[in-house]
């Protein structure tokens, strides 16, 4: 084999190992990450209500300028804050209007939520904010016979439920 020949072999093999050596090496550079345990759960948005199920304040043979009150806690146990309404269902109210009354205070944030007729309340219900989670308030209902009411008032009688309801604060 002439020697130009067996030169241009040789290069050639060399360069040829050299490839070989580089790619059967495994010379690469590479990086890798994870994120295991991507894991969701819903909240819960649950009251309590101090007096579930009973009638929060009562009135029997009221006269003129008689006071009842009764009191409620209403509690977020749930893990997300709500926005908290308190509504008046199925109220009749049978008294001259301004007779027969109710207030109603938030005592624990000092405040005043109603004022005015017993079933007179907005059908949109009394807007009480948000409660965060373990939030409770405790609401005081006054309802009074007014002393002015008149003779016609006389045998009269109001009802009322009362409905708290929540959702989840945006």
């Amino acid at each position: 084999m002439p020697r130009n020949n067996r030169r241009t072999v040789a290069a050639l093999a060399t360069v040829l190992a050299s490839v070989g050596v580089a790619v059967g090496s495994g010379a690469s550079f590479s990086s890798q990450t994870a994120n295991p345990a991507n894991t969701f759960s819903s909240g819960t948005l649950v009251q309590s209500n101090s007096k579930n199920g009973l009638a929060i304040v009562t009135g029997a043979n009221m006269k003129p300028g008689d006071v009842k009150t009764g009191e409620v806690t209403i509690t977020n146990t749930g893990t997300l804050g709500g926005t908290f309404v308190l509504s008046e269902k199925n109220a009749v109210n049978g008294f001259t209007s301004g007779s027969m009354t109710l207030k109603i205070d938030d005592l624990t944030a000092n405040k005043s939520v109603y004022s005015g007729d017993l079933g007179k309340v907005a059908t949109s219900g009394i807007a009480l904010g948000d409660f965060a989670p373990n939030e409770a308030h405790t609401y005081k209902f006054t309802v009074k016979l007014e002393s002015s009411a008149p003779n016609a008032d006389q045998g009269k009688s109001a009802t009322a439920d009362y409905q708290w309801d929540a959702t989840v604060t945006p």
